[in-house]
């Protein structure tokens, strides 16, 4: 019993002597943090890019600078972190950012950037994307070196737009969907209106005369057909009212396919963008055609479609690729082409080489 009452005051004691060092080191911790000031700061960039950086320490510092927050002499449980992480991030080229102080006053920040698969330079724009389809417009004085595209072509999105591409769809779509229901609504009063006149025609059709009693045949037969010629033109008038709410309906519903038309070529271009962002994986992951393909021409045709040209390294000819499918195929039949035709023929034969079309290269000089 005594010994069971020991152990019991033994593990009492331990667990007095735990608690006291949790209270008073949160005590000390809490004066350290009270007393501490800043002394440094460091940054701490993790370039997940191995083609360049967007985003450099002498950056972030700038940034810092210019921002205003304090930073170095100023009490660490008075610094903004949280402002800081969102002044940096709001780069759309920064992925992830983390400040805090540490224990012996170094404000701490690591950023994380964002890892582009190609740059966009057309017309309007200068926006590099990712392979998730996140796009930011190009931060200036950056060293990277990625794929290029140039050319005609017009991305499913604006040229100051940042963020994820599917976000910036899905809220066209959304926005699209609006006015179809609000258009929709247009079209109550006209089924109000027809209900109205189906419920005359029924009136109409009701009508009837009885033959009296001591009535003349004859003029019951003048009166029957007066009453057939009236319920005639009372029946065309309910039938050309109705044929005019039947074309204001059908104005109102050329309205919403009109917006389902749009929303499939909103869709449509952001297939094609994503088509592309492959594409140029697809080249990246291949070592020949990586050194290879020296620039990509995007263009987008009449009837809305994407295709591209290629300018490649050898030669001084322009590939026509076309549309973006059957990407693996295209590339062995040129491939081939380059094995067995320019190399016998010599590789400034042609001005163009193209490989649209199934099962051939169609060349011209």
């Amino acid at each position: 019993m005594k010994e069971k009452i020991g152990r019991y005051a033994l593990l009492t004691l331990i667990w007095v002597v735990v608690v006291g060092y949790v209270i008073c080191s949160a005590v000390v911790s809490r004066r350290h943090k009270t007393e501490q000031v800043v002394r440094s700061v460091e940054i701490e960039i993790a370039d997940s890019s191995a083609n360049g950086h967007l985003v450099s320490s002498r950056k972030v510092r700038e940034w810092l600078l210019h921002s205003g927050i304090s930073t170095i002499g100023t009490p660490a449980e008075e610094v903004n972190l949280s402002g800081i992480e969102q002044m940096i991030a709001k780069n759309g080229f920064v992925d992830r950012v983390n400040a805090y102080v540490t224990y012996d006053g170094e404000l701490h920040i690591e950023v994380s950037q964002r890892r582009p698969m190609l740059r966009l330079m057309l017309d309007g724009y200068d926006t590099y994307t990712t392979d998730e389809g996140y796009v930011f417009r190009s931060p200036s004085a950056s060293a990277l070196y990625v794929p290029v595209v140039t050319g005609g072509y017009r991305p499913p999105f604006p040229a100051n737009y940042e963020g994820n591409v599917r976000d910036y769809i899905d809220l066209q779509i959304a926005e699209s969907e609006k006015r179809i229901a609000a258009i929709e609504k247009e079209k109550h009063p006209y089924y109000d209106k027809d209900k109205a006149l189906l419920e005359e025609l029924d009136e109409v059709n009701k009508k009837r005369i009885k033959q009296g009693l001591w009535q003349d045949d004859e003029e019951f037969a003048e009166k029957v057909r007066a009453l057939r010629a009236q319920k005639d033109s009372e029946r065309r008038e309910i039938r050309r009212k109705r044929r005019y709410l039947e074309r204001c309906v059908e104005a109102v519903t050329a309205r919403q396919d009109a917006e389902y038309r749009k929303q499939k070529k909103i869709e449509k271009r952001y297939e094609d963008f994503l088509k592309l962002i492959n594409f140029v994986e697809w080249i990246e992951d291949d070592a020949f055609w990586q050194a290879e393909i020296v620039q990509i021409v995007a263009e987008t045709t009449s009837g809305g479609d994407l295709e591209l040209e290629l300018v490649p390294r050898s030669g001084k000819f322009t590939i026509l690729f076309g549309s973006i499918d059957n990407v693996e195929r295209k590339f062995e039949k040129l491939l081939h082409f380059y094995k067995e035709g320019l190399n016998n023929r010599g590789w400034d034969s042609y001005s163009t080489i193209n490989v649209k079309y199934d099962g051939q290269v169609v060349c011209s000089k």
